[in-house]
């Protein structure tokens, strides 16, 4: 079987995940690697496996015909840049999100990948995660009925501590409190409640701790969405908290509810005295070490050796789950709510 060959666009933090993940996916292998920075090639190859060349030109790795995928792990403010070069270079896309830090930004994304033809997938990998997928599965089966409520809130202090903080905390780093991190949230709430959205009304505040005052934008914000079908959700931002990381869903229907790994449900006869509990891999934490990337890049490849579109973090998605992150942050910059 052929062995799709990637190119990694910014050497960093989220880029040694990304190459690890890649690697074990066994019908690919990093074999381009670009960086600002010049690197040793014998000692890249050594240390991830595979024939590696590093580029400090970005245009020199794009134009080797060799190389079918990039994985663009490069600062949010230069996505934009990087993806539409890469889409115009013909090379199949993955994106670390978020895709731009506008909406105006991802729409021209958009249109160069759709102009190019190339297959895309952001790194909405919470979609591909045991928790989310175990979770997806319980809702598509009807244990919990209808559902008409659901809230899905990240909680992570993005503090010092963090490599990414000095740049994330400029307001052209991060952008917001949902738009660097609490996107994984919103996407997993639209994933599970639908995409139908009709109105977002967002507010936002920020911490009086010093530790969090470098931020040039406000650290914690809350959204409400009214879905066309009459459901209700909340997706709440939280990048200022000093507590353990959590990924906090409540999912509500009409035979039933879920609470991160437990759940209720009538169908099953369940004791509603007490939740009957799930044995899930929880997403637990922030490091993109512990992120599922691997299942989310192996379908990525096999889609694109297969010619199939990517599920679940294709193009498509990507565009909706951005599209109401900036009304959201329209709302909370605004004060008014939002019509989708």
């Amino acid at each position: 079987m052929k062995k799709l060959r990637v190119g990694i666009i910014g050497y960093g933090w989220v880029a040694t995940a990304h190459i690890d993940a890649i690697n074990s996916t066994g019908n690919a292998t990093v074999n381009a690697i670009y960086s600002s920075r010049p690197h040793n090639d014998a000692e890249l190859s050594a240390k991830w496996g595979s024939d590696i060349t590093s580029y400090t030109d970005l245009d020199k790795m794009l134009s080797d015909k060799s190389i079918d995928v990039v994985s663009i792990c490069s600062y949010s403010y230069m996505h934009k840049e990087h993806a539409i070069a890469a889409a115009k270079a013909g090379k199949h896309i993955i994106l670390e999100k978020p895709m731009a830090l506008s909406w105006e930004d991802c729409l021209e994304v958009e249109k160069a990948v759709t102009s190019a033809g190339v297959s895309f997938t952001i790194c909405f990998e919470c979609r591909w995660s045991n928790q989310f997928l175990s979770t997806k599965s319980i809702v598509d089966q009807g244990l919990l009925g209808d559902l008409h409520y659901g809230e899905v809130d990240y909680y992570h202090g993005i503090g010092p501590w963090v490599g990414q903080f000095d740049w994330n905390a400029k307001k052209d780093g991060g952008g917001s409190a949902l738009v660097t991190a609490g996107c994984h949230a919103m996407d997993i709430l639209l994933l599970m409640m639908g995409d139908d959205v009709e109105e977002v009304t967002s507010y936002d505040t920020r911490s009086k701790s010093e530790i969090f005052s470098p931020y040039e934008y406000k650290t914690t914000s809350v959204t409400i969405l009214k879905f066309k079908s009459g459901k209700v959700g909340k997706c709440s931002a939280v990048v200022d908290c000093l507590q353990p990381y959590y990924f906090h869903t409540h999912l509500v229907g009409s035979e039933g509810s879920m609470l991160d790994n437990k759940f209720h449900s009538e169908k099953l006869h369940a004791d509603k005295s007490r939740w009957s509990e799930l044995a899930l891999k929880m997403i637990d934490s922030g490091d993109v070490s512990d992120h599922p990337y691997e299942g989310q890049f192996r379908q990525f490849f096999q889609s694109i050796l297969d010619g199939e579109p990517m599920p679940l973090t294709g193009l498509k998605q990507c565009m909706k789950t951005h599209e109401i992150v900036f009304a959201a942050d329209k709302s909370a910059a605004t004060g008014k709510s939002v019509k989708l």
